[in-house]
């Protein structure tokens, strides 16, 4: 069954955490945005949610970083954060064993990749299933880029990995919504947390709308770094979708700097 949903979001703890902190009208818009993007998610049918997040030392540490790994359970618990801190109360989120080792036997038919049958959810999973499957009555498929521990996966390597997923999503006879999940710019748990690069964001995302891969790929880590923090790294979960979308035209839903949650809140999709 081809693909039926590509999308991407931000996952920052403080969009729930925080949330009473920040511009009413901002914080508001921001969650309508999630509301339209859940909804967008029930209308394509989707029969299960695959979520690509960034690496948080949650699951996996430098003594065991794979560069690709995706769930395959049963069920995952979170969050692994203090509930209240993230503002998320604990949960049990149903996943799908069955069609996650489906999923990845294609995907390493191309792309190696590791799975795990335990795994529990950060933010990076957490805030987006908060308004995405507020009800978790959708299965769940967590895959996880490392976004964290240099040395990081090539930006061409997760492009590989996008294309490989949406082969393994038309594979499948269930419908298939893919939510990337991550940055834009930031800096956090640094002193600049809260600082945003607005125009370096826009400039990636009008990149990200193209489906331009010369100009996604024509990053390097080292000016990502310079330019848009550490928590730039993870422009690798959009880059992802990108290459899963297949050439398919993006809009940007909803983007706008909240410095409370530390990041450029955005929402965006790809009309496949």
């Amino acid at each position: 069954m081809p693909l039926v949903y590509a999308g991407v979001c931000s996952h920052a703890p403080g969009i729930t955490g925080r949330k009473d902190r920040a511009d009413p009208e901002a914080r508001d818009a921001l969650y309508c945005a999630f509301d339209q993007m859940r909804e967008d998610i029930v209308a394509s049918g989707a029969e299960a949610l695959v979520v690509i997040a960034a690496e948080h030392f949650a699951n996996f540490f430098m003594n065991n970083m794979p560069s690709f790994a995706v769930g395959m359970a049963d069920f995952y618990d979170g969050p692994i954060e203090d509930a209240g801190w993230l503002g998320i109360e604990t949960f049990r989120a149903p996943g799908n064993r069955d069609l996650s080792r489906r999923l990845i036997t294609e995907v390493m038919q191309t792309v190696d990749v590791a799975y795990a049958e335990e795994w529990k959810f950060d933010h990076g999973i957490a805030v987006p299933l908060h308004f995405l499957t507020p009800e978790f009555d959708l299965p769940v498929i967590p895959v996880n880029v490392n976004c964290q521990g240099p040395p990081l996966a090539p930006l061409p390597r997760a492009w590989a990995f996008g294309e490989a997923l949406r082969r393994a999503a038309d594979s499948v006879p269930e419908k298939v919504a893919l939510v990337g999940t991550g940055g834009i710019s930031h800096w956090p748990a640094t002193p600049d947390s809260g600082k945003i690069n607005e125009p370096w964001d826009r400039d990636f995302l009008d990149r990200w709308c193209a489906n331009d891969k010369d100009r996604l790929l024509d990053y390097d880590d080292l000016t990502v770094y310079a330019d848009a923090g550490q928590g730039g790294f993870e422009i690798r979960t959009f880059i992802a979708i990108s290459a899963a979308a297949n050439g398919a035209k993006g809009t940007v839903h909803f983007y706008t700097p909240i410095p409370i949650f530390a990041v450029g809140c955005t929402i965006a999709s790809y009309k496949l």
